[in-house]
């Protein structure tokens, strides 16, 4: 089984503060994103990917205030995007608060960590139409919302239908630009790092520095504006 980085995950009040903080803080205006009706979510996205994280997107994702959910959704957004905490940390200013990891095999992936006794929710349909046709995913979103650890436990994403023949074909890395921003590298800290490392290694993920401290995740990226390095602070 293997892991590896797709995208992180940003955070902001609105969509249009996160690509002004984009602007500000990376140097670069976001390309356009999409709307995803089921959470009440809208994002901006650009590639960061290299040679190491083939994949790696970067994306600010806010509530879309135009949106209306389903009759009878009951489930929290994704990414803890209703928690309060978090919601008090974002209207200061967007922040980095959790990263995906793309596996081949959402489902081993996830019986990989209930044996370690983390239950990262069940897999969720999801899709929303790109420039190139309607792109669709299967994700892990506990009903409840939250992102585990501190969002330094990835939650799980498969591109394509469960069956399909080019499950990455239509993945955001093959139609985005280069943005001219780049992932240097990601890292963790975490009261619990013994356990989110027996984690990474039940789903095949590598490449990510973890160590014993606060709940932290930091990443590095190489912009216009220079190394910019972002922080979650533990939220």
């Amino acid at each position: 089984m293997k892991t590896q980085i797709d995208h992180l995950v940003v955070v902001a009040r609105t969509l249009d503060l996160g690509v002004q903080w984009c602007e500000a803080t990376l140097g670069i205006t976001p390309g356009p994103g999409g709307e995803h009706p089921q959470y009440g979510t809208h994002n901006r996205l650009f590639k960061i990917a290299t040679p190491a994280n083939p994949l790696a997107y970067f994306e600010i994702i806010a509530t879309d205030p135009q949106a209306k959910r389903p009759a009878g959704a009951t489930a929290k957004r994704w990414f803890d995007m209703d928690d309060a905490a978090l919601q008090a940390a974002v209207a200061a200013a967007p922040r980095l608060v959790h990263f995906v990891g793309q596996t081949g095999d959402i489902g081993a992936a996830r019986a990989a960590l209930k044996a370690q006794g983390i239950d990262r929710g069940p897999t969720v349909q999801a899709s929303r139409h790109s420039r190139r046709g309607l792109l669709q995913w299967q994700i892990t979103v506990r009903e409840d919302g939250q992102r585990l650890f501190n969002g330094a436990l990835p939650s799980l994403i498969q591109w394509g239908k469960a069956d399909a023949a080019e499950p990455l074909r239509l993945h955001p890395r093959n139609s985005l630009p280069r943005s001219g921003v780049t992932l240097h590298s990601l890292a963790i800290t975490h009261p619990t790092a013994t356990k989110l490392q027996a984690a990474y290694e039940a789903i095949g993920l590598s490449g990510i520095a973890l160590e014993t401290g606060p709940a932290d995740i930091t990443a590095t990226l190489h912009t216009p504006k220079g190394t910019v390095v972002l922080h979650s602070h533990g939220i």
